[in-house]
């Protein structure tokens, strides 16, 4: 018995998994962020190249 509790003592104190989670999360935080970026970059670029699009036409 004595194994099994000096196993989950040692298991609770390993705290390489919480980092790997906590990397994880931050990773996908910022994926979440340049997807955002991204998508309101690609509309400003649709806007400006309409516009360009128009005023050459109108040449």
């Amino acid at each position: 018995m004595s194994n099994f509790i000096s196993a989950v003592k040692t298991f609770v104190a390993d705290e390489n998994g919480v980092t790997a989670i906590e990397y994880g999360l931050i990773a996908a935080l910022i994926g979440v962020v340049i997807a955002g970026a991204a998508k309101t970059v690609g509309g400003d670029l649709k806007t400006l190249f309409g516009e360009i699009s128009t005023a050459l036409q109108n040449k």
